[in-house]
């Protein structure tokens, strides 16, 4: 008499010794509550992203539209008409009002690029004396400093006015420029950042080694200072090239004005209806150019400024 012997499944196996073992594997189809929590994490970031890109896309669109298909026209408001009307709004821009929009855009870049570098550097140097010095008031003066972050721009700006006005710079460029150069939030990240980014004991093995004061500022801490110097620089940047209350209040030379005023008076003609002259289309294009230099130099620099919102931080 002969036995038969069989030879169990493999699977059927590992199965009786993951049950031996007390393997118990989540069931896939089964939704924990970590899985949950990133799902309702995502929509809530493709929602944000979509609040922010509508605009821009919009913006992007509207710039190909002539005045009329921009109210009428076929494509809808988020999508491109059947007429692409973008070189003649920029031709546009050449012609209406001699090509002042050109003179409007190269105010901007003045007034960003004195006010940014002039600021960042202004920030550099008091945040980095806060940081790594000892003296009198400091924690005095960077409570004040704390304070006058929570101070919106805009209730400063009849002061501004008021004291401008005693020093006789009313509707020059100084009036934009000099009250662009004091940036409290730039001095407290550069702070927040210094005090971590910048050891202490290197800066005094430099010292021992008969470096000044001077050449540790420029050769020691500078190079370790480089994303909080960038990410100061853009954000000032940004800031002084939005400005839009400040340039109203102070300039009346329309050859004097930054673009985002020089657009909004355009806009307040447009606006004007059958008194005023349509030109929603330039509004629109304008728009659309002014804020181009602004992408290019995030997407150019994002990994620095990226490097200085987070390094600064960590601990």
């Amino acid at each position: 008499m002969t036995t038969a012997t069989t030879t169990p499944d493999r699977s059927i196996l590992r199965t009786v010794r993951a049950a031996r073992r007390g393997d118990r594997r989540p069931d896939p189809a089964v939704a924990t509550p970590g899985s949950s929590r990133r799902i309702g994490s995502h929509v809530f970031l493709l929602l944000v992203a979509f609040y922010f890109v509508v605009p821009l896309w919009w913006l992007l669109v509207g710039s190909t539209k002539s005045n009329s298909g921009l109210f009428v026209g076929s494509g809808g408001a988020l999508w491109f008409n059947d007429e692409f009307a973008l070189w003649d709004n920029i031709r546009g821009l050449f012609t209406h009002q001699g090509g002042i929009y050109w003179t409007w855009l190269r105010n901007s870049f003045l007034y960003a690029f004195a006010g940014g570098i002039g600021s960042t550097v202004l920030a550099v140097l008091a945040g980095y004396a806060l940081a790594k010095y000892r003296f009198r008031g400091r924690n005095l003066y960077f409570s004040l400093l704390l304070g006058s972050v929570m101070v919106p721009t805009t209730a400063l700006t009849i002061p501004t006015f008021v004291l401008l006005s005693s020093l006789g710079m009313i509707n020059t460029v100084w009036a934009v420029i000099l009250p662009s150069l004091l940036s409290p939030i730039g001095v407290y990240l550069v702070r927040v950042y210094a005090a971590d980014a910048v050891p202490d004991e290197m800066l005094d093995a430099a010292r021992v080694d008969g470096a000044g004061e001077l050449r540790l500022f420029f050769q020691v801490a500078m190079p370790l200072l480089r994303p909080a110097v960038v990410t100061v620089l853009l954000l000032t940047t940004v800031a002084t090239w939005n400005n839009f209350f400040l340039p109203l209040a102070v300039l009346r030379d329309p050859n004097l004005l930054p673009v985002t005023v020089g657009i909004n008076q355009w806009q307040a003609l447009s606006n004007a209806g059958a008194g005023g002259e349509q030109v929603w289309n330039l509004v629109v294009t304008g728009a659309f150019l002014s804020i181009v230099p602004l992408v290019a130099a995030f997407l150019g620099l994002q990994k620095y400024w990226q490097g200085g919102l987070s390094l600064g931080a960590i601990k």
